[in-house]
């Protein structure tokens, strides 16, 4: 199964893929970036450019998708939710099989620990992945870790293997 997380923002959307069925598990991983000096709807329509090229070159079975979480800064929220909600409408339209987690739930899944720390998180992610080292920026290995947040815990994959 060929598994695409996404990380959501405006200005760094993170990737990763997996595939569980591969022994070599990672498939691609990196961050789609928008320039701050391009107004909001050119940066979304960025967003979902790149989205559908994810889709038609790795054609994922399952995309697995942080939730929001609180920003003290409501600018930043509503900048953050108008891109989440392009990348969500992308999904559903280019595949259809969206899961969300929460970054309680994605902590918890790669550590053990729901408040873990993104040093302990990226640690795992290299772990799992059987990387040489953390993926870079910081988005793609959260978006790593999404997916492998999904694997390990989709009843419909049941499995432990990473």
């Amino acid at each position: 199964m060929v598994i695409l997380g996404i990380d959501p923002g405006y200005a760094i959307v993170g990737y990763g893929i997996i595939d569980t069925s591969k022994q070599n598990m990672v498939v691609d991983y990196g961050a789609i970036t928008t320039p701050k000096e391009d107004s909001m709807p050119t940066r979304l329509e960025a967003i979902d450019s790149s989205l559908k090229f994810l889709f038609e070159k790795y054609k994922p079975d399952v995309v697995a998708i942080e939730e929001l979480f609180y920003f003290k800064n409501q600018k930043t929220v509503i900048q953050v939710a108008q891109a989440r909600g392009v990348i969500v409408l992308a999904c559903q339209k280019y595949c259809g099989n969206i899961f969300e987690y929460t970054p309680l739930q994605i902590k918890q899944a790669l550590t053990g620990n729901g408040r873990a720390e993104k040093a302990q998180i990226q640690y795992m992610v290299k772990a799992i992945l059987g990387l040489n080292s953390i993926p870079k920026p910081d988005d793609a290995a959260d978006a790593l870790a999404v997916a492998i947040c999904h694997s390990q815990t989709s009843p419909t994959l049941n499995t432990n293997r990473l």
